[in-house]
């Protein structure tokens, strides 16, 4: 996995990012949890946390899909429509089997928070209207 720590920051030096609509910022940083490194996402007072390999992974699955996919975010406790980022970031058919979010009843919104760093990275498209917005792997 390349070394995404110096581009997102640290906890006295966190990546400022804006959700894809553009209309809330929050903060993005590496740390380390149980001996993991972790992706902590602060949102106002809220702090969740995601497993560091999903950027490798969701950059993967965009190649493997090839076009536009829908982001779909959605809380924990809601359904998610099929074929979605926010879908495929909880499904048991991803490769770590389930859920990138790590803390309990707040490991939803993966498809709010990791596109607008994808694409900080460089490593993908991001849509950024009121609703409904996409991404893609960047081509090229």
């Amino acid at each position: 996995m390349p070394n995404y720590q110096k581009k997102i920051g640290s906890k006295d030096k966190p990546l400022e990012l804006k959700t894809p609509p553009g209309n809330s910022s929050y903060t993005m940083h590496v740390d380390e949890k149980d001996g993991d490194d972790i992706l902590v996402c602060t949102v106002g007072k809220t702090i969740l946390h995601y497993d560091l390999r999903c950027i490798d992974d969701l950059a993967a699955m965009l190649k493997e899909h090839g076009d536009w996919i829908e982001l779909g975010s959605k809380d924990e406790k809601q359904q998610t429509k099929d074929g979605t980022i926010e879908h495929w970031a909880r499904s048991k058919n991803n490769p770590i089997g389930g859920w990138y979010g790590l803390k309990k009843n707040f490991r939803g919104r993966f498809a709010m928070y990791i596109p607008p760093l994808l694409e900080s990275l460089g490593l993908a498209e991001v849509e950024h209207k009121a609703r409904n917005n996409r991404m893609r792997l960047r081509s090229g």
